[in-house]
């Protein structure tokens, strides 16, 4: 069978499976802010909207400055892209044919888009329950590689990686003379998230890729940064097409910048949210990863497959992530998003009458 490789798009899902798309559903397998865009941007958008007419700065230089100044890095040392994926195929694309290390399970576009570009793979399995990042395991495979991608926090486990075994594998990283690139599309989920950005000025081999879609809930129009040495993010630019990030994207974006107290609020609210959710799993005998942001694999321990509960839960109008193209999960976990408080509620629901009916 082919599974759509993404959450999100519910009908091409709903067409493998061969069941008829229910009016109503939920979908859970987007890890989308379920507090929807900040106020400012819907407040904003008829003056966003007049942008339109404009061909956008392919510079992108008000929104790296903003960048820049909060995070304190240089602004040569930052590329605006057309949501992550475009910065993960530029990045490939500077790597082609070399040998790149993926930390699984983890985003299948890093690799789809190594392969792409003639990459050889290697990987690292980090194993179920508590995907330990076992770093002396990594910094053996190091020696043949020429860059490593490891998202943190990690998708699909939603499980966090100590700033201290990060830093300890760039620092390996740089020894053996190896790229690492990090994913960081949902560090500000994380409460307290000790990010490796004061350290772009320090190590020359440090790309951090960070989504701006995910927290503020803008996929539609797609943003994303990377930021490197400002020779990477040059070689990065000359790949670019020109104007690849459109103007609505970063009037978007510039407004977003600024909204400290909305991460907040979305940080509190998941936290929470996540609390509530886990409680009840764990007294209906169901196991979750140890996530800290916005989404978590969930799998019912009675079953070696979870394609039962999939289909279930399909058929009630309740969408999770399918894992048969994650490395190491192929089909034995189920990936939720945490969604409004309501929704959350109607989940647990659907999955106690599972448990009433399967136990």
């Amino acid at each position: 069978m082919k599974w759509p490789s993404h959450g999100s798009n519910p009908q091409y899902l709903y067409e493998a499976m061969g069941i008829p798309l229910p009016e109503r559903y939920l979908d859970f397998s987007a890890n989308i802010n379920p507090l929807g865009p900040p106020d400012t941007l819907k407040k904003k958008w008829q003056d966003i909207f007049k942008e339109v007419m404009v061909y956008p700065d392919p510079y992108a230089l008000t929104l790296r400055e903003q960048i820049s100044k909060k995070e304190q890095i240089p602004v040569e040392s930052l590329l605006a892209g057309n949501g992550g994926a475009e910065l993960i195929t530029l990045l490939a694309r500077m790597l082609e044919g070399k040998k790149v290390l993926v930390i699984q399970p983890t985003f299948s576009e890093y690799e789809q888009a190594c392969r792409a570009n003639r990459c050889e793979m290697m990987t690292h399995q980090l194993e179920a329950p508590d995907f330990d990042l076992n770093l002396d395991q990594i910094c053996l495979k190091l020696q043949d590689a020429d860059a490593i991608f490891l998202c943190n926090p990690n998708n699909p486990t939603g499980v966090a990686y100590s700033a201290c075994d990060i830093l300890a594998l760039v620092e390996e990283c740089e020894k053996q003379d190896c790229l690492c690139v990090l994913d960081e599309a949902f560090y500000d989920f994380l409460l307290d998230y000790q990010s490796l950005m004061p350290y772009i000025n320090k190590f020359s081999n440090l790309i951090i890729i960070r989504s701006m879609t995910k927290m503020f809930a803008i996929p539609g129009i797609r943003l994303g940064y990377a930021a490197a040495n400002p020779a990477i993010i040059s070689k990065l630019q000359t790949l670019q097409s020109h104007w690849s990030t459109n103007a609505i994207a970063l009037a978007a974006g510039e407004l977003c910048v600024k909204e400290e107290a909305f991460i907040k609020r979305t940080q509190a609210f998941i936290a929470n949210e996540r609390k509530r959710l886990f409680k009840d799993y764990n007294q209906q005998e169901f196991t979750v990863s140890a996530s800290k942001v916005n989404f978590y694999l969930l799998q019912d321990t009675y079953l070696d497959g979870q394609f039962p509960l999939f289909e279930y839960l399909l058929k009630k109008g309740i969408i999770p992530r399918h894992t048969f193209n994650f490395s190491g999960l192929e089909g034995k976990w189920l990936r939720f998003a945490i969604r409004s408080s309501q929704e959350n509620q109607q989940l647990l629901e659907v999955l106690h009458q599972w448990r009433i009916q399967h136990h």
